[in-house]
């Protein structure tokens, strides 16, 4: 037989239990995304001007775009040079081998982490955008919108002469 107090505490224990299986579900499932949205980090390798790889993983430079490989440029006296290779390259250049951590922001329609990377305390994808070396990708985001007026303002990289803004680059192929 169960007294009242015996009661008392039998419901209160079956409550505890319910909360704290609540509480480990919901814990669980706070780590899950926490694991989704980590950061990536790792030695890169440059695939194009605006997309790097960590550890097998593609990950697509958040909010810029930078010219296509196999686009030019006019510069300033009117020579064509090759904007998109430069971007690769200049790419290259700023992580070497250096650890570049990136968080992600979303993922692609091709399945590549989009993200905002870091190599040192530099902002990979503003620093291409304030060299002149991508562009300010506005369908997306407005983060580095600041970075091109300024690159536009010093006329650096492609701001020197004249281009054609990659998404209407690939459009037209």
């Amino acid at each position: 037989m169960v007294k009242g107090s015996q009661t008392t505490a039998l419901l209160v224990l079956a409550s505890c239990r319910h909360v704290l299986a609540s509480l480990l579900f919901v814990g669980a499932a706070v780590s899950i995304v926490a694991v989704a949205q980590a950061d990536m980090t790792g030695v890169a390798s440059v695939i194009d001007g605006d997309t790097i790889e960590i550890q097998g993983q593609r990950v697509r430079l958040h909010g810029i775009d930078a010219p296509e490989g196999g686009q030019t440029c006019l510069d300033a006296a009117g020579g064509t040079w090759r904007c998109g290779q430069r971007a690769a390259l200049a790419l290259q250049d700023l992580i070497g081998r250096r650890t570049v951590t990136c968080d992600e922001r979303d993922i692609d329609r091709y399945g590549r982490i989009v993200g905002r990377c870091l190599v040192g305390e530099v902002d990979i994808n503003k620093w291409l955008v304030t060299q002149g070396l991508a562009l300010a990708y506005r369908r997306y985001s407005d983060d580095y919108v600041a970075a091109e007026n300024a690159a536009r303002a010093a006329s650096r990289g492609m701001w020197a002469g004249t281009f054609e803004p990659p998404w209407e680059w690939r459009g037209r192929r």
